[in-house]
């Protein structure tokens, strides 16, 4: 009876948070996952919808379907506002929870180096919002065109910036190619969509800098192909609602565009400042908490934090990348080890198994990187697409999504173009 009342509470119902419950769910505790939101997002699909290819329930579940069956879990809609270690409360903004072990696994969301204000020009992609915020915005940059008589503005609206070479900036890029080139064809009266222009900016020498040289370089061979731009050692300056300015070969140079998107840096969420703060514990330079070998916290071994929330720097040079599979094998991790300690036993350190990174370029095209095996084109795109669907949590959304990229295969239609929310208003267009 003792260890059916130990309280387990999870903080966050991304991959590390959902597959903790799940593999907790037959476990002789009792389990609470809360979030501020009622569901689960597959945020590597959320470039699909911010460029139409999916609908937003393509990629996210509601976390009670996908606990219902889960007996010993209860899921909160609910946020957190503070930690009291010492009486092992949990904090909320309506209300508290006791704890016997306390699962932090909040996540990460887009930072601006120091230029908030770039936020309102060139929103980021983290979640559901961010993604439809950026569909209107592109769509609507082509219905501007459409609109306009002078080349110029014409040519400003058709100009699409995308800010940092990492897999979501190079998944960015390489679908808005595709929607100018394929999907809006015959589409428009006045403009020919083909005519756009995507820039993909990168500070570092070579876009994807976390991938082998041979991938990188293959993806921006096929990028190019495509019609993307990809600018290298070109550092973001300013951004403003009407352009861009970086410093490439000591010179600034400016590009006059509407349309810029964010994909070139993170920070951790406010829950790591507010767990150094109460418990005095480490954060690395974006805000990370420092974890020890078992993924808890220095002091206080009833307190996990997992996902890209953590620093795990136990494993290797570098951290633990901020990727799905980081969090999928921490949340099981955890798990296993909160049932240990209730048998009286323990666990070794955490060790992070890398299954391999891929990146989709295009239809028909993708890198993976499979330790000493690299996939490219379209053998790397079946990887891809596999890996995706089967790491897609709802059955129901793997049947759709799968119809959708198939429809979406045969004929490069994105049938999720709409432009909803305030960006569907005739507001008016700037100059």
């Amino acid at each position: 009876m003792q260890n059916q009342a130990h309280h387990v509470v999870i903080v966050g119902g991304g991959f590390g948070g959902l597959y903790t419950a799940k593999t907790l769910a037959k476990a002789k505790v009792r389990l609470t996952l809360l979030d501020r939101r009622n569901f689960h997002l597959f945020q590597p699909l959320l470039y699909q919808v911010a460029t139409g290819a999916l609908s937003p329930a393509n990629i996210a579940t509601p976390l009670r379907a996908i606990l219902r069956h889960n007996a010993n879990t209860q899921v909160m809609l609910a946020e957190v506002s503070g930690i009291d270690p010492a009486n092992h409360r949990l904090l909320l903004t309506d209300g508290e929870l006791t704890y016997d072990t306390l699962i932090l696994a909040t996540g990460v969301t887009h930072a601006y180096f120091g230029h908030d204000t770039w936020t309102q020009y060139a929103p980021g992609l983290k979640t559901i919002e961010d993604a439809t915020t950026i569909r209107a915005h592109i769509l609507k940059a082509f219905e501007n065109a459409e609109r306009e008589t002078d080349p110029a503005r014409i040519r400003g609206w058709l100009t699409f910036v995308v800010i940092g070479g990492g897999p979501t900036g190079v998944e960015m890029a390489g679908a808005l190619a595709e929607l100018a080139q394929h999907t809006l064809k015959r589409n428009f009266r006045n403009i020919n969509p083909a005519e756009a222009r995507v820039l993909l900016i990168e500070g570092t020498e070579r876009i994807l800098p976390t991938y082998p040289p041979d991938l990188s370089s293959d993806v921006t061979t096929t990028l190019t192909k495509m019609g993307v731009t990809v600018m290298t050692n070109a550092m973001v300056t300013d951004v403003q609602s009407d352009g861009v300015c970086y410093l490439q070969n000591n010179k600034t140079e400016q590009i006059h565009v509407h349309t810029i998107l964010w994909a070139a840096g993170i920070q951790a969420s406010p829950i790591g400042r507010m767990v150094a703060q109460t418990l005095g514990v480490e954060l690395d330079r974006i805000g990370r908490v420092i974890v020890q070998p078992d993924l808890t916290l220095l002091g206080h071994p009833e307190i996990f934090v997992i996902g890209d929330l953590a620093n795990f720097s136990h494993q290797g040079e570098k951290p633990l990348p901020g990727v799905a599979q980081v969090a999928i094998q921490q949340g099981r991790y955890a798990a296993h080890l909160i049932k240990a300690r209730l048998n009286g036993k323990t666990l070794p350190p955490f060790h992070y198994r890398d299954l391999g990174n891929m990146a989709s370029i295009g239809r028909a095209s993708a890198v993976a990187d499979f330790g000493g095996l690299h996939l490219h084109g379209f053998i790397g795109w079946l990887a891809w697409l596999f890996i995706h669907i089967v790491n897609l949590i709802d059955f129901e959304n793997r049947q759709l999504v799968m119809l959708q990229w198939a429809w979406s295969y045969f004929t490069r239609n994105r049938a999720a173009r709409l432009i909803t929310g305030e960006e569907a208003l005739p507001v008016g267009r700037p100059r």
